[in-house]
Formats: structure tokens, sequence, C-alpha cells
């Protein structure tokens, strides 16, 4: 049976640049997986990259989606198949003749009578083995297609003639498709798809290739031809490495250095098949507006790379990525830089309109801003957010920074309503600290404008300074307790106002500038920002969820479900606290003593949750009878100090370990004292003592949770 290689080219319209990257990889890894469940006609495992980079390419160009795959069988191999049938006693009567039952299941799977015979009886059941016929590679080839086309990522589908019929009908694909390659070695695989029947003639490049139609020889010479004759660089891949290379190499040659946008490349691979990188400038002029805008029109618009001086400063120098190679390459560099020049020049007006308005004249505009139809226009939230900053400033700075926390957030959303952030809502928060730095504003409003966004995603930067920090935690705040206040919770995958991210902004805030700021009480100023009856009572379900969050944070990190579990059972207010507490928890878990008291501290836990009516703050010393408990008490007087000690100076790894000192004396009261006697005097003097030591052993965490 042999094997050669595959290849499955579809050549279409102009495919979307944002989704090409991932209907390359969808079309080639789905119709790879969808052969190898026609019979094992493809036999390579995709689980190892090593072995797949030896045997499989994928091509996506703006105009074509394409896979190559080594060693392909052209006919599965064949395979014995064991069916269990049914009972012996239902398939067959006393005299052994088949049932009508039998026959009927026989006759579903394509067998009639004379298979009674061969039927194998074991266990008390009958089996039917037979050989089932490999596919052949264009009968499983046929359904990978089919399969493939109908579940590629298409956010929007076209509906165009189809080729194959006359009339009306019509085929549904993300392009119009024109042809189809369909190579096995150097013959044709006679399948459809989309109307068009395979052959082995497709088109380069539109205004570069050698030839009107590329014969593909075989599979093999695919890419070498589709480059050579074609003027195309088929491999997405490939493609992205050349433009990034030509990138450098041009921006090296001016001493400069292209900006770093990932998406940014990826696009522009999908915008062209045969790349080259032109330079282009513009007038100096226009770098008086901040680079930010001129950076994002240059990309957004133009799909430019923008090009920065050895400080990150931009310059009147960008690179143009250009889909052809001409000789004289004066004429595509000038007419780029006739097609941004009005760009940058819009950017310059918008820049210079909006500093004709100080921020604080717009700020009245917020009222007439739908916000949420719930919870009001923005300038209602203005005034919410300001409550909140000005509280939090008071807290961390008294007065003086709760003026400053004040003003920036009566600032913050005014940039909404310039003409700038109206043309580029990307600049928002950005723009809104030049305009104020415009107008005089203290320098720290000014970043604390830009910087309420922050954190905007995972691995951002924090706020600057503390203005910055109050805004941005009154910001998220407002967000989270208006809409759990009005029901919009995040469920499953499901987050549309990214609330999952502010919870994880207002983490990260507290955390890692170990802020000494309660979540409680952030949560409650939050609510209580909003006017009475506005929102449900749901500040104990957000308490919730950003615990929820917090945990998810620290499992990341590499702490283990229970480390994380003992420090938040503990409902901990202070978040800076968070990783000091579990750093003592893993140390503590260490300890050769851990398991004992952890274990113990469960009992304990469980003892006093089940003991009837109150028990006594107090130890009543001459009711210690027994000597364990009269030892367990004395270890408590000298251990539990130092243990609050190293707890109240934020030692909590010394304070946990000062515990291990309880092991013995805790083992031997366990093994020797009954708690639950009769005399209730007794009994209660017993739990108090358990009460002490519970109390004494939780204060960082819930250690009994490190029990398995």
């Amino acid at each position: 049976m042999s094997a050669k290689s595959l290849l499955i080219e579809l050549f279409v319209e102009e495919l979307p640049p944002k989704s090409l990257k991932k209907l390359g990889e969808s079309f080639a890894d789905e119709l790879i997986r969808s052969l190898m469940l026609q019979g094992g006609l493809v036999t390579i495992d995709l689980a190892f990259p090593e072995v797949e980079e030896n045997y499989v390419k994928r091509f996506a160009s703006p105009r074509r989606l394409a896979v190559y795959i080594k060693n392909v069988l052209e006919k599965a191999h064949d395979t014995t198949e064991n069916i269990k049938l049914m009972p012996v006693k239902v398939g067959l009567d006393a005299e052994g003749r088949p049932t009508p039952a039998l026959l009927k299941k026989l006759a579903s799977l394509g067998a009639g009578e004379e298979c009674v015979s061969s039927l194998r009886s074991e266990d008390g059941s009958l089996y039917l083995d037979r050989v089932k016929t490999g596919e052949t590679l264009a009968e499983g080839l046929q359904k990978a297609l089919e399969y493939v086309v109908s579940k590629l990522p298409i956010a929007k589908v076209m509906t165009y003639p189809d080729p194959a019929a006359d009339g009306w009908a019509t085929v549904n694909f993300v392009r119009p498709a024109h042809s189809l390659v369909a190579l096995h070695g150097d013959e044709i695989v006679p399948v459809s798809i989309l109307g068009l029947q395979a052959g082995r003639e497709t088109q380069g490049h539109r205004f570069e290739a050698a030839v009107d139609a590329i014969v593909i020889r075989d599979a093999d010479s695919y890419e070498a031809q589709m480059e050579g004759e074609g003027a195309v660089i088929a491999s997405f891949a490939k493609r992205r490495n050349d433009i990034e290379r030509q990138l450098s190499e041009a921006a090296g040659k001016l001493n400069l250095k292209p900006i770093e946008d990932e998406a940014l490349l990826d696009e522009v691979t999908s915008l062209v098949e045969r790349p080259n990188v032109l330079v282009g400038t513009f007038d100096e002029a226009f770098l008086e507006v901040p680079q930010e805008c001129l950076i994002l029109t240059m990309k957004a618009n133009q799909k430019y790379f923008p090009l920065l001086d050895g400080n990150g400063r931009l310059t009147n120098r960008f690179l143009i990525v250009s889909n052809i190679r001409p000789q004289d390459a004066s004429l595509v560099i000038g007419g780029n830089e006739r097609v941004v020049r009005p760009r940058l020049a819009d950017a310059k007006f918008f820049f210079d309109q909006d500093r004709k308005k100080p921020l604080d004249a717009r700020v009245l505009g917020l009222s007439k801003v739908v916000y949420h139809n719930k919870l009001g226009s923005q300038g209602e939230r203005v005034e919410r957010v300001q409550a909140i900053a000005r509280s939090i400033g008071e807290k961390l700075g008294g007065e003086a920074l709760a003026r400053l926390a004040d003003r920036a957030a009566l600032l913050a959303k005014a940039d909404l309503l310039t003409d700038m952030v109206g043309e580029f809502p990307e600049l928002q928060g950005i723009m809104g600290r030049y305009y104020a730095q415009h107008d005089g504003e203290h320098d720290d409003i000014a970043h604390a404008i830009e910087d309420h966004y922050r954190p905007r995603f995972s691995g951002d930067e924090l706020p600057r300074n503390e203005v910055g920090i109050c805004v941005a935690l009154a910001d998220k705040l407002e967000t989270l307790a208006g809409l759990f206040g009005i029901g919009q919770v995040p469920t499953g995958d499901k987050d549309p106002f990214a609330l999952r991210r502010h919870a994880l902004g207002i983490i990260r805030t507290l955390v890692e500038k170990e802020l000494p700021l309660e979540i409680g009480d952030l949560l409650k100023g939050a609510f209580a920002a909003f006017p009475p009856g506005l929102l449900s009572d749901a500040q104990s379900g957000l308490e919730t969820f950003v615990f929820e969050r917090l945990g998810g944070m620290m499992r990341e990190q590499g702490y283990t479900a229970q480390e994380v579990d003992a420090v938040l059972s503990m409902r901990i207010q202070n978040f800076s606290d968070a990783a000091r507490r579990l750093a003592a928890v893993r140390s503590f878990a260490s300890l050769p003593e851990a398991p004992a008291l952890s274990a113990a501290n469960k009992r304990v836990g469980n003892i006093l949750k089940k003991a009837e009516g109150a028990i006594s703050e107090a130890v009543d010393v001459a009711r210690l009878l027994e000597a364990p408990e009269q030892a367990l008490h004395r270890s408590l007087i000298e251990i539990a100090p130092r243990a609050e000690q190293a707890f109240a100076a934020g030692d909590y790894t010394s304070s946990l370990q000062a515990l291990a000192g309880l092991r013995t004396p805790v083992d031997a009261f366990f093994d020797s004292v009954m708690v639950n006697v009769d005399d209730a005097d007794l009994r209660n003097n017993r739990l108090a003592l358990l009460l002490q030591l519970h109390r004494a052993m939780n204060r960082v965490a819930d250690i009994s949770r490190l029990a398995s």
C-alpha cells in the first residue's frame, strides 16, 4: 500500500486579514485530524511537534489556504471488527436457530442469515467478527473536506453563485472560492468542495507571477513552484519571518528601531504574498503631536511600522510592507507618503482643536453621555468615582491626597468628549494626560488620568503614583459595585463588562503596592457611593467574587490549593498580607510537626462546632485536673504570646513556626484527656482550653486546611 505526500489547496478571493492565521491553522489541523479518523490515512501524531514538523506544512496567504502532509496512504488498512450482538439465549432459540431479533440486528449491520454459522459465542453473548475494508484516500478526503469547510472559524459567511451549477444555486463560504488542488504525489485525488472539482492548477501573485496559471507537478514541489513561478511565499510563518527580518534590516540601516506589535505583524503578513519593506518619511512638524496619536494612526489606518530612536521617541520615518517589488520603488514610497500625510494632519487638527477647550469645561457634557441605562450617565458615574477616590485618598494620605484624587477623578473621563478620543478610543486616558498637562494641572493629577485605567490587561503596569492608585481603585470598585448591584454578574465564560479583569486589577494594586486597605471597607464604600435603593444588596456576593479571583491568582503563582485555602478561608481583609501569609503557610507545612498539628487543629474545630452553649473565654486553672491538660495550658501560656508577638510584627513565618512546640502537649492531651465528660464545669473548662488553642493556631491561617 503506497504512501505519498498529499497537498490540498483552496484558492479564494482575499481572506479577512485579522482571521487568516487562525483560518490557516484550523484548515490544516482539522483536515489532518479528520484524515486520521478515516481509518488512519494519516499516521503522524499531532501531539509531538518534532514529528509533525517533518511531516506537515501549513500554508495561508491572502488568497489561499493549503496544507502539505507527508506519507499519506492511498488506502487505509483493513481492520477487524468484534461486534457484540446480544445474549445467546435471546439470539438463538432452543434448536439453535436465529431468532427474529438476531436477524434484525444482523440486517442493521449489513449482514445476512448466512453469517449466523460464523458467529462467535463467548461469556453468554454472540459476537460478529468481520473485516472492515479501509477507505480509499478519495473517500476519506472527501469526507474530511466537507467536515473542515463546515467547521472553519468563520465569523461571517458570504453567499455567492455555485460555480458548478446553472441557475440559482448558491455556496456559502468566507470568500468566493475559485479552484481546488488535491494531489497525492503527482496524481489528482478526485474530490470536490464548494462546487469545485479538484485539479492541479492554481494562481500566483496578482501582478508578479511568472505564468498566468501555475500547474503543480506534484505535492512535494508546491512550495518551491509557488515561490518561483508564482512569486508567492505561501507559508504564513515563513512570510512573517521574512517581514520581521526585512523590518529589522531596514531600521538597522537608519540606526532606528521599528515599533514592536505582534498583532500588526500578523495582520500585515495576512495582507501580502511577496513582502517588500520600504522606508517612508513625513514632515517633522507632525512630531509636535503626541507620539501615541501618530503611532496609532499609522498602525491602525495604514498598517505602517513607525520607527523609534534609541530613547524610544518617535521619528519622522516609518516602514511600509509592500506587496510588490518594482525596480524603482520611489512611486510606491511616494504614494504611501501622500496617503499618510492627511491622516497625520487629521491627528494634528484634532490635537490643536481639543486644546482650545480645557478638560474641566468638558465635565458637564458627561451628564449627556449614557453610561448604563440602569446606572445613569457618565456624569453621575464620575461623581461616584470621586466619592470613592476621596475616601481612599483620606485613608492613604489624608486630606492632601484626597483633594488630588478628587480632582483627578473629576477629570478622568473628560477626554471621552475630545475629538482625538472620538477618532481613536484606544487613546482615552493618554490624551487626558496630555490635555491636563496643557491646562496646567498638577503632574500627579495628569498621570492619574492616564493611569486610572491600569492595569488594563495581564502583566500591565500599575498606576505610577498614589493619586493614580486612588482613582484606579475607585473606577474599578464603582464598576464592580454598580454592575453586581444590578445583577450583571459574570457567568461561565461570559464576562461582557470584563469584571474579572477589574477585580484582578484591584487585587494586583492592593497586593503589589502593599496598601493598608481592607477589601470589605473598600466594597462597602463603593456601594455607599450609589443612591439608596438603586442597587440590590450584592456586597457579599461581590466580596466572594473578588476572593475567588485572588485564589486563582495565588494558584497561578505556584501555591497549592490547600495552601491557598488555608489563607483565604480566614477571609483576610488586607490583601497586601496574602503573599507573606502564603509563604508562612508553605514554610510551616514543611515542618515535621505540621501534619499532626493540622490534624489536631481540624479535630479541635470539629469539637468546638459541636459544643452546646457559649464557651468561656477564660480557663480556670484549678479545674485542670489531669497532667496532659495542665501541660497543654503551660505550653500555651509560653508559646501563644511569642506567636502573637510575631504575628503583630507581621512576621507570619515565625508566628506559625512557634506553634511547632505545641505538638507534644497537644498529642498527649488527645491521647489521655476526654473533653466531653459528664461534669459540665469540667467539660466547659476543657472547651475553653481548646478555644484558646484554636485561636492561637489560626491567627495566620486555618492550618486545619492542610490536613489530608
